[in-house]
Formats: structure tokens, C-alpha cells, sequence
């Protein structure tokens, strides 16, 4: 009964929500929403991604994988996903007005929104202040579905969410954190760059992502690594199973690297008054504190101590920023800050 009462409901969201003359849809999801159309901009009541321009959309539909061209300003394109290269991401870029060979390369990876674009967006003062190549990747839900495949870097599958049961995927070259170099390599050669690091900036998912790459990827090309106001972490212990420790998945803490340049960015309000995003709530990640600048503080201090305790050289910062929450515009404005201002001084 309860069921259906939900399903009633659901349907009268959607029906409240859709217009046939909306301009505004859901990104392929493979769901029941794909056929739906919205009057205003905002979020499906279905799947929770961000709704997109009907023509934006289409356009994307015809665009041809890998035919990069990128060129002045903003602009997107298409590749192929990495493992059996079966999937696609779509890449959203800004290059500034005063774009050279030499030029930094900074990946911005957005939130469980998967909003590329926005996150792009959020980038593009920066861009042209700095002289900063923007690349934002977008992994769609139809070919990286649920928190599984992103937040979690496609580390686990056979995922039954209500029994919480999971296969643990021990082939690395299936995990996202192939793709960046990889995407970097490509960009690199079409535009002749000299540059052969680039920077990361990570918000809510996108922090997930950035420091578990930080700790099972580590020989990458990434220079300085910024994780933003993750919901939660693995703590690399093999106290603890994946995804909550590294038990099951890696060896020992001994074959840790903790030398990457990664920086726990967190904003100082993002806190037990935030309301902004969903946080996850379990025995697993309330150990790790109550919201997220606790978890991220709680992650950073777990980690040091077993670095020290193995002996290990250790990298890895803590920055919390003050007056902000759990907000990836101003968490960007700040990052750039972080990573470039000083240099223009």
C-alpha cells in the first residue's frame, strides 16, 4: 500500500513539474523521466539530475566522438570512455583569450549533479584571470549510473543498495581514475602544450572521486589535487572493508603513497547548519563525524597518522576556508585563489 501511495505521489510531481511545450529535460538516464519535458530549469523529481535545454540536448546527441576541436572561449566535446571504450564523456572546456602552448590545465570534476557545464562555468573568470585551460569532464548517468560509478570511481558493482551488498571490482582499468591522463594526453597533443601536469579541483562527488584517486592512483599526472567538501571518505586502513577503509581492496598500508600534492579543502560552514546536498548517514561514515567539514578533518588526521606510523612521506594538506559552506561556486573562486594567485603576484 505504502508503495503505491509513493507512486501516486511521483506521479503527481511529474505531472505538476511537466509542460508539453517545456523547453527543459532530463539527461539520458535510461528512465522513465527520458520522455518527460519541464516548463523551468531545475532539478528532475525522478532521477535528480540537473535538467538541460531540450536544443542543448539534441545538439549533443549529434555530436561525433572524438572530433576535438577546441576553440576559443567555452564549447564542449565528446570522447570515448577508457575501458573498452564502450562509453562516452562529454567535456566541457573554457580557453582563454590569452591561451598559449604554455598555458596551466586545471580538470574541474562536479558534484553527483554530473553538471559539467555549470561547473565550467563556475570556472571561467578564473580561466581568463590566470590563463587557465578549464576542462570539466561529464559522466552521464546512462553510461555511469548512480554513486557507484562516480562518486566511487566505478570501484564496486552488483550493487543491491537495500540489502547494502556489493561486488568489489578488482580490475583497476575499468576504475575512472584511468581517464585523466588519458583525457590530458589527448588535449596535450591536439593543442601542442609543454605543460605535462595539471591540476584538480573536486567538489561534494567530485572531492570523493579526487581522494580516492589520491590514494589508489597515485602515479598520476596530476600536480596539485584539491578535494572539496566530500560527503564522506575511505580512509586508507585496512582496518576497515571498501569503501569505507581499504581492506579487500589493497594489500597493506605499507604500500600507501601519501607524497601527491592533495589538499582536503573545506569550507568552514559546511557544517551541522548546512542544508545544501545530500549527506550519507550510517554507522560506517558517522565514525568519521556528523557532517562534512568533521569527516573531511577526521580523514586528513587519519590519514597523517598512518603515514607517520608507517613511516611514509607524507603530502597531503588541510585548508579549511572560512565563510563558506557547501557551495561549489565560491569553493571554486577560493580554489583558484589557492592555486594561482600567487603567482599573478
Amino acid at each position: 500500500m505504502k508503495s503505491k501511495i509513493m507512486l501516486l505521489f511521483f506521479m503527481i510531481l511529474i505531472a505538476s513539474c511537466q509542460n508539453e511545450k517545456g523547453n527543459y529535460v532530463c539527461p539520458p538516464c535510461d528512465l522513465e523521466c527520458d520522455k518527460l519535458t519541464f516548463s523551468k530549469a531545475g532539478t528532475c523529481p525522478n532521477c535528480k539530475m540537473e535538467l538541460v535545454l531540450k536544443s542543448e540536448l539534441e545538439a549533443d546527441l549529434n555530436m561525433v566522438v572524438n572530433d576535438i576541436n577546441i576553440q576559443d572561449g567555452s564549447g564542449k566535446f565528446l570522447i570515448e570512455g577508457g575501458y573498452e571504450k564502450s562509453n562516452t564523456i562529454l567535456l566541457h572546456y573554457h580557453k582563454p583569450k590569452k591561451f598559449t602552448k604554455d598555458s596551466k590545465v586545471i580538470f574541474i570534476l562536479p558534484g553527483a549533479g554530473r553538471n559539467g557545464k555549470d561547473y565550467r562555468n563556475a570556472w571561467k573568470e578564473a580561466s581568463e584571470k590566470y590563463g587557465l585551460l578549464v576542462i570539466s569532464p561529464e559522466y552521464s548517468e546512462k553510461h555511469y549510473p548512480q554513486f557507484w560509478s562516480y562518486n566511487l570511481g566505478g570501484m564496486i558493482y552488483d550493487v543491491d543498495v537495500q540489502n547494502e551488498t556489493f561486488k568489489i571490482n578488482q580490475n583497476k582499468e575499468q576504475w575512472i581514475f584511468e581517464d585523466f591522463d588519458r583525457i590530458f594526453n589527448t588535449i596535450k597533443s591536439n593543442l601542442n602544450l609543454t605543460a605535462n601536469k595539471y591540476d584538480m579541483f573536486g567538489h561534494s562527488a567530485g572531492g570523493q572521486i579526487l581522494h580516492r584517486l589520491a590514494i589508489f592512483k597515485p602515479n598520476n599526472k596530476a600536480d596539485r589535487i584539491l578535494a572539496s567538501n566530500s560527503g564522506w571518505y575511505t580512509i586508507p586502513t585496512i582496518s576497515d572493508t571498501f569503501p569505507y577503509g581499504i581492506r579487500n581492496i589493497q594489500e597493506s598500508s605499507n604500500r600507501l603513497d601519501f607524497s601527491k600534492n592533495l589538499v582536503i579543502f573545506l569550507g568552514k560552514k559546511d557544517d551541522a547548519n548546512e542544508t545544501r546536498g545530500d549527506l550519507r548517514r550510517s554507522p560506517e561514515v558517522d565514525k568519521q563525524g556528523l557532517h562534512r567539514l568533521e569527516r573531511g578533518i577526521y580523514f586528513y588526521n587519519e590519514s597523517k597518522k598512518i603515514a607517520f606510523e608507517s613511516n611514509l612521506e607524507f603530502n597531503w594538506k588541510l585548508v579549511i576556508v572560512p565563510n563558506v559552506g557547501h557551495d561549489y561556486k565560491e569553493m571554486s573562486r577560493k580554489a583558484s585563489e589557492y592555486l594561482y594567485e600567487s603567482k599573478e603576484k
